[in-house]
């Protein structure tokens, strides 16, 4: 089967032929690739044309896809240990490293998805300060958790919905939206709701609006409320951990959460979720503590067999850390010079791997209003284009694209060419 005959067959059994909204390719156009293989950063979609990945499964493949000793380690676990829902050595193993390895972790629990490790992270919050109310972030996305569903970014703001049906007003009442960057801002709702506030979440580098960083003082400001008035203060780094830094976005702030959240690299590919932080809070879990939290598949062999292969080669090679820098600031400066000597009006944001191409008027791009004020049109102008030349991009404006040890100056070369094609030529795809 080819790629439209599976995609227009999968809209009879799945809602909108998709299992995640982005991957619809709803606001471009055209139907979506459906993919067939990978290697290194070479996908290949069910009609054989090949691209080069910059999206590398919205994140978690920076060793690439398939790599060898990564597919080795499911393997050789697979054969002896798929599911238990029992303690394994592995799960220790992975519990032991990121308590060894990462700043500000004393404990954890293994989840399933990153969806379940921020859900869970309030929960215990609320649960240890035994109060109610959660500062988030407009634009910044925690996933799917009913609470987390306001002013979100990511899918839910490129489908343009404020926030999403199916959630009772109940649901939410106790979710403060903060302003990202905005430390008055944030001020001001502790001295309305203080005393009922448990915790602040964010994204320490946001990656849900575009890759919008937060400013030093900014997040010094956070930790200062939250001692000042007992909230507890956490960071999500799903989606940096282990990708701006080894130690993820922490190495970035000269602030400590209380609680932290992983997914995405740590798992090495396959599902995986964990939060941790001090051992005084993550010791009121169930069942040492009240507040209760399980899953079957949490800490799972075959799962946490691939992510100790990744995280265990990020560790002993951090000159993966460095090509990957060195790549990424190859590939800015190629866009901002394309785009300056083409008259097109970009902000590009980046820190480590991650990347964001901002088609905006303004000088910076550094909140969630920044980032809504950006040119669509010419982001989809821009995405077809990438797309007919095999670079495969986020299909949304407010997403990252992301850069892999297997990436090169050719691929990042390849890159340039066609980001060039379309600064020329603005270019337009009939659909």
């Amino acid at each position: 089967m080819r790629n439209e005959e599976i995609f227009i067959k999968s809209n009879e059994y799945m809602p909108g032929g998709v299992n995640s909204p982005v991957r619809a390719y709803r606001d471009m156009g055209i139907n979506p690739p459906v993919m067939k293989s990978g290697k290194g950063v070479i996908i290949k979609d069910e009609d054989g044309k090949e691209y080069i990945d910059f999206v590398l499964a919205w994140g978690p493949m920076i060793l690439g896809h398939c790599n060898d000793e990564v597919v080795t380690a499911i393997k050789e676990i697979s054969e002896s240990a798929i599911a238990f829902g029992a303690p394994t050595e592995l799960e220790l193993q992975m519990a032991k490293f990121l308590c060894e390895e990462m700043d500000n972790v004393e404990m954890v629990r293994m989840v399933n998805s990153g969806t379940e490790a921020t859900m869970s992270a309030i929960k215990l919050a609320r649960g240890y300060t035994k109060k109610n109310k959660i500062i988030k972030f407009a634009g910044c996305y925690h996933g799917h958790f009913d609470g987390f569903l306001v002013e979100a970014g990511s899918g839910v703001l490129t489908e343009g919905i404020a926030g999403s049906l199916g959630i009772p007003q109940d649901s939410i009442k106790n979710t403060l939206i903060g302003v990202y960057n905005d430390a008055e801002q944030v001020r001001g709702l502790f001295e309305a709701y203080g005393d009922d506030i448990a915790a602040v979440i964010i994204e320490p580098v946001a990656g849900n609006m575009g890759v919008i960083k937060a400013d030093n003082e900014f997040m010094e400001t956070l930790r200062v409320l939250c001692d000042e008035y007992g909230a507890l203060l956490v960071f999500d780094e799903v989606m940096s951990g282990f990708r701006v830094a080894f130690k993820g976005a922490q190495e970035l702030f000269n602030v400590s959460p209380d609680l932290i959240t992983y997914a995405k690299i740590m798992g090495g590919g396959l599902p995986a979720g964990v939060y941790g932080g001090r051992k005084e809070i993550m010791e009121n879990l169930s069942p040492l503590g009240g507040v209760y939290q399980a899953g079957t598949m949490s800490g799972n062999p075959i799962v946490m067999s691939a992510g100790l292969a990744t995280l265990n080669i990020l560790k002993s090679k951090p000159e993966i850390y460095d090509k990957i820098n060195y790549l990424g600031q190859m590939l800015q400066k190629g866009v901002e010079s394309i785009a300056s000597e083409n008259n097109i009006n970009v902000v590009v944001n980046r820190f480590g791997g991650m990347m964001t191409i901002f088609f905006t008027d303004k000088d910076t791009v550094r909140t969630y209003e920044d980032a809504k004020s950006c040119n669509l049109e010419m982001f989809k102008k821009y995405f077809l284009c990438m797309n007919k030349n095999g670079i495969n991009i986020p299909q949304s404006q407010f997403e990252a694209l992301f850069l892999s040890s297997e990436h090169n100056e050719d691929h990042v070369k390849k890159f340039l060419s066609a980001f060039k094609e379309f600064a020329e030529n603005e270019f337009i795809v009939s659909i």
